[in-house]
């Protein structure tokens, strides 16, 4: 095999984290700018979200799926409305359990899992939480 296919086929570890209960993960990927991508197997709140990416500003059928949240590392969270997978195709995210009441840092973001939830916040103070109940973006 040439380099250059190796190269090609290069796979990218994204680091990332996964809540206790395996429900909410989340990845980073680094660059200008970094991004944090978050998503929630089940939550409440999936059914309207995913009603208000697909019909946008109330235009049936004008939007893409819901795909969790996102977290630049110097804006504020943001629902993600995809139509697709939100890394490359060799970019493959490695997520450890981060216990309850602990914090691990992720490039320029922090996230706590605590049992309400997954906080993270870049290092200008917005950020995202992220719960089976609820969530938050500032």
């Amino acid at each position: 095999m040439s380099v250059f296919l190796a190269l090609a086929f290069a796979v990218s570890i994204l680091p990332g984290i996964r809540s206790p209960s395996g429900n909410i993960r989340c990845a980073a990927m680094g660059g200008h700018p970094s991004v944090l991508h978050c998503d929630i197997r089940r939550a409440d709140y999936a059914a309207a979200l995913q009603e208000r990416c697909l019909n946008p500003n109330g235009e049936m059928g004008a939007g893409v799926d819901w795909h969790g949240f996102e977290l630049t590392g110097t804006g504020r969270g943001n629902v993600v409305c995809s139509g697709g997978i939100w890394h490359a195709g060799n970019q493959h995210p490695r997520y450890a359990t981060l216990p309850y009441g602990r914090t691990r840092r992720l490039g320029v973001f922090t996230c706590r899992s605590q049992i309400t939830g997954v906080t993270c916040t870049n290092r200008l103070g917005h950020g995202l939480f992220i719960s089976r109940q609820r969530w938050r973006a500032w």
